[in-house]
């Protein structure tokens, strides 16, 4: 326990012994090992390596630490000389020891006995055996400091610490009881007091800063009044001479400073120094010392005893005297009593000392004058960075930029803050640096805390944001989505990532089972088992739990789930996920589904993310049922358009077909593209193509009946412009809204031409045997609906093998591809397709791959097509001149007769000697004739052809059509058509160029087609 006001310390501790160790372990070479003029070399080369910006007393406690460790010693003290009052060294330094055995040795007098005064006197090694209190020094009595307990026989050995001149301090160390150290003990510590003198020399730490030094030059000179007095302050002239110590003052010092001694000064420079404040007296040695060695002028405050045994405040201003040969011979100063300015002061500082924020003054040379308590946690003691240039502290260095902003504020003269990181990168001050006359202030404010505030709601800001923003951009797609896969492909796009989710399954309610609608990160055997296992009555399953509850059911990992669901092992071991989130999906309290999201790892969702994952529930399940009524309208219409498209094509002879359809997009929007192919009399063969301009159910209404048009007005066997023609009207009819293009093209396999027009439909393109691709000349009629009648007919020769491509619009262009670019694309391919197949190909299938290869080629990634594409292919299959006769007949009676002639011998040269074949021929084609020589006229004409079916023809000149009457039982005729019909599969009459033709249609007998 300390003392205080000289109370001796009765409880201090005992000196610590030194350690000795019990045994010493084999194979390694500890420190006892080495020899001691080894250790003690590479003691000084530790010493040695100790940085130079090492603060003084850094320095001196290292290299007293070093000493007391080598020599076993128990504790160390270093002594500094005092300089002027007599002789005085102080403590600045001590290791190892108690404060209750190093207050003694606070000022010890250099001309006493004790081992420092007598090593730092007559430079040499002091030694004493029992350790002892020092010498007294007026106002101190190191007896009655003196702890008590000590154990007898402590050995105290002292080294010089060389100075300058004869100025000398002392290296001291205390020894255990019998331990006197030997000859390399004592110049291992001559070594290292050796090195502390060097090292406090050559360091500049204990040299004055410039500031001191010009304050010493711009001292009063002897004889001038101090500043004080010319504010009428009251003082005291004294001077002191050196050589004798003696004191005299211009006047009485009661009168100046109540209470003190008026004999003082007659004692002398020791009566005085007996009256200065224990606690001040080394801070008085020092200025007085300072101030006698540098010749010049200095100022010092310190308290004074008064007879009551209480104390004042004084401020001394001195200047040191010379003579002749510069040998200081005295010093003259003034003293002031400054106990209000001290007590305003000291109330200013402990302000300033004890204020939560951090406060550190520096001069005008950046040379740090205060620093207070707070400041002290990022700077350092005050003791150790007092007077150190502000730019050299660690905390300063490390804030970039710190330098060039103190600068520019005192520059400027106005005070600046701003924030700063802490030089642990964790804590965050703000610095205000005010200039003042005498230099900067800095104020330190820990904002720590206030930083951490902003920062975390700076952060949950933007966790907002992104939230927010991640709802939006979900909504904005789940709102785009169509179809089931859309919403499986916005979720899996807008969660999966931001939660780092790896898994994605959606299921559906069909029934009271879940299906799987579409899944991502799952594999295929997963889904399938998966798929109907669960039902929504069952709570035994997790998302049977989660819909119950209507809210998101979270499981962080694969034991919860097993805990939870212990027949669910199967499926947490096939999916290979650790965690989950269940989503329950409905909608107005209708359960409709669920959305499964699955991490890969262990996850547990912290309350923000189960709130988002609640209100992306609501939405998803809007979305999802919006996209299950989108896709039951999708496949309402897309049944109505399989059901207004050919179901399948019919197998001609005459032409190999094969078609293709793809709508531009899924859902109600449905197109009104549409092909035909339609078997006309003759063998001939009609191939229709069109587009109802538009998409909805009304287009695809309009296509409907537009294609049912064109197959009635076929049965009427009118040319391709009278057909275009009705259908322009029936369009027309529709309102002005209504549009649609069409191409009717008839194929007569006889005379191998083609007869077609168009209205607003790109030309056909025609891939000849021999290898090029061309397209049909077309004239430019407008689209149906606009168009003004009559259309145009054109004809051309198709050679045997040839492949027509019929197509819309839709194929040959698209948002980055005219038609012209389009057709010519599509001839390129064709032509080294059809370069690749068999030109005798009956069969469809050959066809149809090549429609599969056009389409993928010319239309892009379904989704991406702006317009309905149909594609209609058709190889040319002439019919040989073998199987076509024809006859001229005459106009006469006898031409029944002789046509039954030409039929019977025309069937017997086809190997179609069938009897009843030969006698309906014959019945059929004796009617046509009769009915031609009774009510038309001639030229009579008789034509037989052999193809699908057994087609006969009579022709003549008159443009009357035979209709089939009702008779009577008493009329006599009329009866020639019922018995056509009856003996043909079916007939009909055919306008030409001039006239008509009757035909009737008879099935071949098997093996003959």
């Amino acid at each position: 326990m300390n003392t205080k006001d000289g109370d001796a310390d009765n409880t201090g501790p005992s000196i610590p012994q030194v350690p000795r160790p019990l045994h010493r372990p084999q194979g390694l070479r500890t420190m006892q090992a080495v020899r001691p003029p080894e250790r003690h070399r590479m003691r000084m080369r530790l010493l040695d390596a100790v940085d130079e910006d090492r603060c003084d007393v850094e320095v001196l406690l290292t290299a007293l630490q070093q000493a007391v460790a080598e020599v076993r010693g128990l504790g160390g003290m270093v002594h500094l000389p005092g300089g002027g009052m007599s002789g005085v060294l102080y403590l600045v330094a001590d290791s190892g020891l108690p404060e209750s055995m190093t207050r003694p040795w606070l000022i010890i007098p250099a001309r006493g006995t004790a081992p420092p005064s007598r090593a730092a006197r007559n430079d040499t090694v002091a030694w004493q055996p029992d350790l002892a209190p020092p010498d007294p020094v007026p106002g101190r009595d190191p007896a009655a400091l003196w702890p008590s307990r000590l154990p007898a026989g402590i050995g105290h050995l002292a080294v010089p610490v060389p100075g300058t001149g004869r100025r000398r301090g002392a290296l001291s160390v205390l020894f255990a009881p019998g331990a006197e150290p030997g000859p390399p003990e004592r110049a291992f510590l001559n070594q290292v007091a050796a090195w502390m003198s060097g090292r406090l020399r050559s360091s500049g730490i204990l040299n004055p800063s410039p500031t001191l030094l010009r304050a010493l030059e711009n001292g009063p000179a002897p004889g001038e009044a101090p500043p004080w007095d010319a504010k009428g302050m009251p003082s005291i002239a004294y001077t002191w001479d050196l050589r004798t110590g003696e004191l005299t003052a211009d006047r009485p010092v009661q009168e100046v400073l109540a209470g003190i001694d008026p004999e003082v000064m007659t004692g002398g420079i020791e009566a005085w120094a007996a009256l200065i404040h224990p606690d001040d007296l080394p801070a008085a040695v020092a200025g007085f010392d300072t101030g006698i060695q540098m010749r010049g002028g200095f100022q010092n405050e310190y308290r004074v005893r008064r007879q009551d045994g209480t104390y004042v405040w004084i401020e001394a201003c001195a200047r040191t005297v010379t003579d002749e040969e510069g040998t200081p011979v005295k010093v003259t100063g003034s003293l002031r009593d400054s106990s209000e300015t001290h007590a305003a002061a000291e109330s200013v500082g402990r302000a300033l000392q004890h204020m939560s924020d951090g406060f550190v003054s520096v001069d005008t040379d950046w040379r740090i004058g205060f620093v207070n308590q707070a400041a002290e946690r990022l700077f350092g003691p005050a003791g150790d960075v007092a007077g150190a240039l502000l730019w050299d502290i660690p905390a300063v260095r490390a804030v970039p930029g710190l330098e060039e902003r103190c600068r520019a504020t005192a520059a400027e003269g106005r005070p600046a803050g701003f924030d700063v990181p802490g030089p642990d990168g964790t804590s965050w001050y703000h610095l205000r640096l005010v200039p003042v006359p005498e230099g900067l202030t800095l104020y330190i404010t820990d904002t720590t805390e206030r930083h951490l505030r902003e920062v975390e709601r700076a952060a949950a800001e933007r966790a907002s944001a992104e939230r927010a923003a991640l709802v939006q951009r979900i909504t904005r797609e789940l709102a785009e989505a169509v179809t089931a896969q859309d919403v499986i492909a916005a979720v899996a796009d807008g969660v999966m990532t931001p939660f780092g989710a790896t898994g994605l399954i959606m299921l559906g309610v069909v029934g009271d089972r879940l299906t799987v609608i579409g899944s991502r990160g799952y594999s295929e055997r997963f889904t399938r088992l998966l798929d109907g296992r669960w039902t929504v009555p069952d709570t035994t399953n997790p998302v049977g739990d989660a819909l119950r509850t209507r809210t998101p059911l979270c499981i962080s990992s694969a034991e919860e789930f097993l805990k939870r669901y212990p027949g669910a092992e199967s499926l947490t071991r096939e999916s290979g996920k650790q965690a989950w989130a269940f989503l329950p999906l409905a909608v107005s309290g209708r359960e409709i589904g669920a959305a499964v999201i699955s991490f890969g790892r262990p996850r547990v969702l912290d309350d923000d993310e189960q709130t988002l994952l609640t209100v992306l529930s609501g939405l998803i399940a809007q979305a999802l049922e919006r996209a299950g009524l989108y896709d039951e309208a999708t496949t309402r219409a897309r049944t109505l358009q399989r059901s207004l498209l050919p179901q399948a094509l019919p197998e001609l002879p005459e032409v190999t077909t094969a078609a293709r359809y793809q709508p531009a997009k899924q859902g109600a929007d449905v197109g009104g593209d549409w092909y035909d192919v339609i078997p006309l009399s003759a063998a001939r063969v009609a191939l229709v193509i069109g587009d109802v301009m538009g998409h909805g159910m009304a287009e695809a209404a309009t296509m409907g009946g537009l294609r049912t048009a064109v197959r009635t007005l076929s049965e009427l066997e009118l040319p391709p412009d009278e057909i275009l023609g009705h259908l322009n009207d029936i369009v027309g009819e529709l309102g002005t809204d209504a549009f649609a293009t069409c191409l009717y093209g008839i194929y007569d396999p006889v005379t191998q031409r083609l007869s077609y027009a168009s209205a607003g439909q790109p030309p056909p393109a025609v891939a000849h045997p021999d290898g090029p691709v061309t397209f049909l000349p077309m004239a430019p009629d407008p689209p149906l609906g606009v168009a003004a009648p009559p259309f145009e007919t054109l004809e051309t020769l198709l050679p045997a093998g040839s492949l027509l491509a019929l197509y819309s619009d839709g194929l040959v262009e698209s948002k980055d591809r005219d038609v012209t670019t389009g057709m010519s694309r599509l001839a390129e391919l064709l032509s080294r397709s059809v370069n690749a197949m068999p030109a005798s190909l009956a069969d469809a299938s050959g066809l149809d791959a090549l429609c599969a290869t056009l389409t993928s080629a010319l239309l892009p990634a379904h989704g991406a097509l702006i317009d309905d594409a149909a594609l209609l292919l058709a190889r040319i299959h002439p019919l040989d001149a073998d199987n076509v006769a024809e006859w001229p007949l005459p106009e006469d009676p006898l031409a029944a007769g002789q046509a039954r002639d030409l039929v019977r011998a025309q069937l017997t040269d086809w190997d179609l000697a069938d009897e009843d074949l030969i006698m309906t021929t014959e019945l059929l084609v004796s009617e046509l004739v009769g009915n031609v020589i009774r009510h038309a006229c001639g030229p009579i004409r008789l034509r037989m052809l052999r193809s699908r079916t057994l087609i006969c023809e009579v022709s003549d000149a008159s443009l009357t059509t035979p209709h089939i009457r009702h008779t009577s039982a008493t009329d006599e005729g009329g009866r020639g058509l019922q018995l056509i019909s009856a003996l043909c599969q079916r007939w009909g009459t055919r306008h030409t160029r001039t006239g008509k033709s009757i035909w009737t249609e008879q099935p071949l007998p098997t093996g003959q087609v």
